[in-house]
């Protein structure tokens, strides 16, 4: 493993940094989050038109640069510490690798180059918040998580035309469409997004399955889809936008042009499903890197200025030893998703690599925000002031992301450590696995 960056990768940070230092400091934020789409639009348009950002990772095949993980991993740090509020995730992290991953060659073609070049935007929509389930990061995502039976979550079903062809040796007829209904909150810009890829449950009781759809948000005529409802939620973390989205009996693409819907489908969104969350996991933990770096920044500029009994606090050796613990958990959060982030692109197959730098990176950003607060006195508990933009990003991602335990649990789990569990869940030993979940969780 080579740890060094290429020139590459350090023109892409530090071209994407001068940028939102220009653009997107703490009142332009505040302001961006108070307009309906929840963010700036321009500078979204022009992150997409001169730095390519939503296509970073996409191949250029399709309109992308052809970069990898570790390029948009080191894209959403940057954006991290900014705070930027934009359809980053969504898009570029989330919705357009399960399309290429996914989509047949029509669909990857007619969705990933307007994605790429920030024309569209996408999100991914998973029913009952339950983002970090289907994305294999706190458990297996083999289960019936997208709605269970004949009934919650989000269900599809194909819906018989009357001109429909004669059925095909799939068993399903030429001119079927498929159509969705149920509900998901706590979708990522759901309010915003042009095309929605839908975690959906089919088959019923006997071929239960979850597969994956492409929802086009609005017609050619710029008017909503006929049946779908969406709603920005309030959230404490107004920067990541997010909206209930209701389905009712919309029409949907399964993504495969040539997929049946039968259990080949069904396991390749779950496959397809856990590689988004690994790199998911590696961008989402050098974000928080670089919101916790930012915070951690800002705090120490502030001890060199406050003063107290004549001289400033960051004299004092408690606070220097306070933020010298810091550093020390934002370093080594850093290290992990930067390893994440190469494990992801091929660098070396690592389970659990992800979840728990995303574990490291989440519980780091909570400790640098919370002291944030606390060193920057009473002026740190005013809503108004910029600590509270990353104390309120690291709750928020916590709780659609986490919890910490649960990452690390099924890190734990991948990397084998509850191999010898017997059928009743008991392990060798008697207290050895109440002993190893109290390490997990340490």
């Amino acid at each position: 493993m080579d740890a060094a960056f290429t020139e590459e990768q350090d023109e892409i940070r530090r071209t994407l940094r001068a940028l939102l230092r220009k653009r997107c400091g703490p009142e332009q934020v505040r302001a961006a989050v108070g307009t309906p789409a929840g963010y700036d639009e321009a500078l979204w348009r022009q992150l997409a038109g001169q730095l390519g950002l939503p296509g970073l990772a996409l191949p250029a095949a399709y309109g992308g640069a052809g970069c990898g993980p570790t390029e948009l991993a080191l894209a959403c740090e940057e954006t991290g510490r900014a705070v930027l509020p934009a359809p980053l995730i969504g898009t570029a992290v989330l919705a357009a690798p399960l399309i290429l991953a996914q989509g047949g060659e029509r669909q990857r073609t007619a969705l990933l180059p307007p994605l790429a070049a920030g024309e569209l935007t996408a999100t991914l929509v998973v029913p009952g918040g339950r983002l970090a389930t289907a994305l294999a990061l706190t458990g297996p995502n083999d289960g019936d998580w997208a709605g269970g039976g004949r009934a919650g979550g989000i269900q599809a079903r194909l819906s018989p035309e009357p001109e429909a062809l004669p059925p095909t040796g799939g068993g399903r007829r030429a001119g079927d469409t498929w159509r969705l209904y149920g509900e998901a909150t706590q979708v990522l810009d759901g309010h915003t997004a042009d095309v929605l890829v839908v975690a959906a449950h089919t088959g019923g009781f006997a071929r239960s399955r979850t597969l994956l759809f492409a929802v086009r948000a609005k017609g050619p005529d710029g008017a909503a889809a006929p049946g779908l409802l969406r709603t920005r939620q309030t959230a404490m973390d107004e920067t990541r936008p997010r909206a209930r989205v209701e389905l009712r009996d919309v029409a949907a693409e399964l993504l495969g042009e040539d997929a049946s819907g039968g259990d080949a489908a069904a396991e390749g969104a779950a496959g397809a499903l856990a590689a988004t969350g690994a790199t998911a996991a590696a961008c989402l933990a050098a974000e928080a890197v670089g919101a916790a770096e930012e915070a951690l920044s800002r705090t120490v500029d502030h001890v060199k200025e406050r003063t107290q009994f004549g001289r400033p606090i960051g004299a004092f050796q408690a606070v220097q030893h306070r933020l010298a613990d810091l550093y020390v958990a934002v370093q080594a959060a850093r290290s992990a998703a930067y390893y994440a982030a190469w494990a992801a692109g091929g660098g070396r197959p690592e389970p659990g690599a992800g979840a728990l730098a995303l574990a490291q990176a989440l519980e780091t950003l909570r400790a640098v925000s919370a002291e944030a607060v606390q060193l920057h006195g009473g002026i740190g508990f005013t809503w108004e002031h910029a600590a509270h933009l990353y104390f309120k990003r690291a709750a928020c991602d916590e709780l659609l992301l986490g919890p910490v335990h649960r990452l690390r649990a099924r890190a734990a789990e991948q990397a084998g450590l509850f191999a010898g569990e017997g059928a009743d869940g008991a392990v060798a030993g008697g207290a050895a696995r109440p002993v190893a979940r109290a390490a997990v969780r340490a």
